[in-house]
């Protein structure tokens, strides 16, 4: 996911086999700059991208606050910083072949960096600085090498900051959040990951993190890191690391484990399934004119909206007594006194009406019944909370018949029935029985989807 973020097997072996008594992956030893200024920002550099990878050749610095830290392993020969020690505008990173780094760039130092014959590039939507990487055919910022760092990055001689994480709810992340250092409250892990390491052993690792209003974001973990085996904290509470991307996807890395504060409470259990007798079956329709015109619509007598989820609606067609058809509700709400209308035919009811329904739905489904057929709405317990017809009996010729035309309920009716009533409807068809009215219905004119009658 992130090739610079944690250290691959292959580089262990690599560096393993070059060992040397005075490496040069070493961090250098401190020293700070007085003389350089600053004269570009970040925003100047990112303008330079033209969409293919550039070595910058104008003599461009500029100046940030380190936000990432190597020291417990967590991050990986890349160094994140921010153009500001709070409320940072935007944020940059820089690839860089040099091992524990924090010796040199501790979180809170200023550096400055002069670009010119550094490579610019960008990778999934993120901008890049560093050397040249040459693989697979192509070249690609990659890590700048050891003994160019001190050619290109240097350390202010300004005290270390203390860098104040911008506080940012999971939903309000933004593209410019990203390479900065973040603080999200009211966090937790998942219930899946409870119980397990941060990270499998040398493996990059996904743990979720949710609020408790459901909004997650991917926790990123190393497999070498010195927490690798700790196990992730059971509570709730505020995560402070740096926000990474990749094109829309974020994903957070803390530096160690004094990122980590979860001791309250988890999140209640957010209790997603009701019952209710204040949404039933308004209208049912099959227009004489026009079968890609059919449609079912519920309507919420209630002064507050109910989330579908869990919910069903059955057919049963002509006399059979076994489900024929469902059409799951789960991913909608129903407003407050309002309606929900279901569609077969998507394209021709939008054609017909003028408007698109709230969900499409396909041939031989609830919404599609040609008059005969008898239908249930049931809540995610299982209970049918409301019917049209009666179940084992065809419709044709009785007073549950709408072939060729229309059943509404009475404007009066306010709650759902289970049991079949039929003076609660006013039902309109070609052939029905003789206390419906024999009257077939076209569309649009006969027809009022979408409005409580």
């Amino acid at each position: 996911m992130f090739k610079n973020f944690y250290l691959p097997l292959l580089a262990i072996i690599f560096f393993c086999a070059s060992c040397v008594k005075s490496s040069e992956f070493d961090a250098p030893q401190s020293s700070c700059e007085e003389n350089l200024q600053a004269n570009g920002t970040f925003a100047q550099v990112k303008a330079l991208y033209q969409g293919e990878l550039l070595q910058i050749q104008d003599d461009l610095i500029i100046e940030g606050y380190v936000v990432s830290s190597d020291r417990a392993g967590n991050f990986f020969s890349v160094l994140h910083f921010q153009d500001a020690i709070t409320n940072p505008t935007e944020g940059f990173q820089i690839e860089i072949d040099l091992r524990q780094s924090y010796l040199l760039f501790e979180p809170g130092s200023k550096v400055l960096i002069k670009l010119k014959g550094l490579y610019l590039g960008q990778s999934r939507d993120v901008f890049k600085l560093g050397g040249t990487f040459a693989g697979f055919g192509t070249v690609s910022v990659g890590r700048l090498p050891a003994l160019q760092i001190p050619e290109h990055i240097f350390l202010s001689c300004d005290e270390i900051a203390a860098v104040t994480p911008t506080t940012v709810a999971i939903e309000n992340l933004a593209p410019n959040f990203t390479n900065t250092l973040v603080q999200i409250e009211n966090v937790e892990l998942v219930e899946e990951d409870l119980g397990q390491m941060y990270a499998l052993e040398l493996e990059e690792t996904e743990r979720t993190l949710v609020d408790c209003s459901e909004n997650e974001i991917i926790m990123l973990n190393s497999g070498f890191s010195d927490f690798q085996e700790e196990l992730l904290p059971e509570g709730n509470g505020s995560i402070t690391g740096v926000l990474l991307r990749e094109n829309d996807d974020y994903f957070l890395a803390i530096r160690d484990l004094n990122d980590i504060d979860f001791f309250q409470e988890r999140c209640e259990e957010t209790i997603t399934t009701f019952t209710s007798t204040s949404v039933f079956i308004s209208e049912l329709a099959d227009p004489n004119n026009n079968a890609g015109a059919r449609f079912v619509e519920l309507y919420n007598s209630a002064s507050a909206p109910l989330n579908l989820n869990g919910w069903t609606l059955r057919r049963y067609t002509n006399a059979n007594t076994d489900v024929s058809s469902t059409i799951d509700l789960s991913n909608f709400t129903i407003e407050a006194e309002s309606t929900l209308v279901i569609s077969p035919n998507v394209e021709e009811f939008e054609l017909v009406y003028g408007f698109a329904p709230d969900l499409g739905v396909g041939t031989n489904s609830p919404a599609d019944s040609n008059g005969d057929d008898n239908l249930e709405l049931v809540d995610p317990f299982g209970t049918v909370i409301d019917i049209f017809g009666v179940v084992g009996e065809d419709g044709s010729g009785t007073n549950h018949e709408f072939e060729d035309g229309r059943a509404v309920r009475n404007s009066n009716i306010v709650q759902a029935n289970n049991n079949y009533t039929f003076s609660e409807w006013i039902i309109f068809n070609d052939s029905g029985d003789s206390s419906t009215i024999n009257e077939p219905q076209n569309a649009p004119e006969d027809f009022t989807p979408g409005v409580r009658d």
